[in-house]
């Protein structure tokens, strides 16, 4: 409520004018690095943007007791790729990663179960090494595993395992010297 006008109050207390913004003009894509379609970049170590995809990592460290890891497996490598590949797995889809996401991710690379065949062991000990210090072979990592595996339900995931070839790890360009 104002104050009665027949109030004595102070200068200090006077409502002061306040600056006006212009109306805007009409936006138009003009500057030089904005997208003029609304497609999104496809390619390997382009990444799959999502929301709050670092939930997925919160998710997957549930999973930490169920681990059925072999020698040479680290935890903390299994966790951040599978982590990784639930975000993108709840990207495809468009929303934020759920439990599900993570235990599709699990699944295809049998970390869930006893009964793994040792070539899938294998490939899963060279794709996961060290995959927690490294950005390139996480992108590797992520890139590896083919749309059609990550559309699977958790029980179709649980029934069979991903065939895919360990990942390759992208060329990097080397550094230019002066």
């Amino acid at each position: 409520m104002t104050q009665p006008t027949f109030v004595p109050i102070t200068e200090a207390d006077q409502v002061r004018p306040a600056l006006h913004l212009q109306v805007p003009e009409a936006w138009t894509t003009s500057r030089p690095a904005e997208l003029r379609t609304p497609t999104a970049l496809k390619g390997r170590s382009v990444g799959t943007p999502g929301t709050d995809a670092g939930f997925a990592l919160r998710l997957a460290r549930r999973f930490a007791d169920d681990l059925k890891l072999r020698e040479g497996e680290n935890e903390h490598d299994a966790l951040l790729g599978c982590g990784l590949i639930a975000a993108r797995r709840a990207a495809l889809y468009g929303r934020g990663p759920s439990i599900y996401d993570v235990q599709v991710a699990l699944a295809l690379w049998g970390f869930l179960r006893d009964d793994v065949p040792e070539e899938l062991v294998v490939a899963r000990r060279h794709a996961f090494s060290s995959v927690s210090h490294d950005y390139v072979a996480q992108r590797s990592l992520v890139d590896a595993v083919p749309d059609g595996s990550l559309r699977l339900t958790p029980a179709q995931a649980q029934a069979g395992f991903l065939v895919v070839a360990a990942p390759q790890p992208v060329a990097t360009q080397p550094a230019a010297t002066a």
